[in-house]
């Protein structure tokens, strides 16, 4: 049997950047690159799957406010992002599962480093397989991390420099034994889960964090809370404890990367995928598929 010298499966990523797209995980940073060295990075992510991409407008707009909330300039028009997500897919399969992410990022800065240039905004867009996860769920726990204010970080964007710190404290949850966890924001009041926004019904009334200026209030949140309140579900957005989610008949996430997500446990809590979870996974399938009136 021989083997061949090379990789001759499709590539599960195309990155346009430069005017060309280009195959598997270019190098478009280099050590000098702001953007690599001091995080003066956005993007976004939409989502294509079964055949659709729900909400992809509202992704590549808020990349754009993203980009002017941090201080970049925003070179790229919605419609010219929407023209290249439409090529780029055309190079997947009709029924691929990815993630679909338009960056903006500084290349350079002024002297001293710190301080960027926004004349010097590059940016990329990159599509990429990225199964959906099934809708079997996670047990979480209560990070001892916080999420930070505008007073200290750039929460009005969703930028680069904001996932280390979920990343750290989902690594902090996985030694513990779970898959995800609750995070607080300064006043000790829950922000969302560490790559989610946070929701729990309670005797058939939907419960979520309203949003304080610590947490991204999320594309897919808002489309959930639209669907739900749409079919006569009562939801309410209010400042909620870790207590109030223990109390909870059911919890579940609503976020880009697995849509609508049930929790299957909090600490010594266990709860089981239940109605209102649901019905939200539902509504927002009906609508990604159009059909919804």
């Amino acid at each position: 049997m021989t083997t061949p010298d090379h990789d001759t499966s499709p590539p599960d990523t195309w990155t346009f950047f430069e005017g060309a797209w280009h195959p598997g995980n270019v190098r478009i940073m280099g050590p000098r690159t702001h953007g690599a060295w001091l995080g003066s990075t956005v993007f976004d992510g939409a989502r294509a799957f079964e055949g659709v991409t729900p909400d992809l407008d509202l992704h590549l707009a808020r990349v754009n406010r993203s980009a002017t909330a941090l201080g970049l300039t925003p070179k790229v028009a919605v419609e010219e992002w929407a023209r290249l997500v439409a090529e780029g897919l055309m190079r997947f399969a009709p029924d691929a599962e990815l993630y679909i992410r338009p960056m903006y990022w500084a290349e350079s800065g002024f002297a001293g480093g710190v301080r960027f240039d926004p004349a010097s905004t590059n940016w990329c867009l990159s599509l990429y397989t990225a199964p959906m996860p099934l809708p079997s769920g996670f047990k979480a726990t209560l990070s001892p991390f916080r999420r930070p204010s505008i007073e200290v970080a750039p929460v009005d964007a969703k930028a680069g420099c904001l996932y280390p710190n979920g990343a750290r404290a989902l690594t902090e949850a996985l030694s513990r034994g779970f898959g995800n966890c609750l995070m607080l924001d300064g006043l000790g009041n829950i922000a969302e889960f560490a790559n989610a926004n946070a929701f729990f019904a309670r005797d058939g009334v939907v419960y979520t964090p309203v949003p304080n200026g610590t947490f991204l209030a999320g594309i897919t949140r808002a489309r959930v809370l639209a669907l739900l309140r749409g079919a006569g579900v009562t939801v309410v957005e209010k400042t909620l404890s870790y207590e109030d989610f223990l109390s909870a008949d059911e919890v579940f996430t609503a976020g880009n990367f697995a849509k609508v997500a049930p929790v299957t446990g909090l600490d010594d809590v266990r709860f089981e995928p239940g109605p209102v979870f649901r019905r939200a996974r539902q509504l927002y399938w009906d609508f990604a598929h159009g059909r919804l009136s």
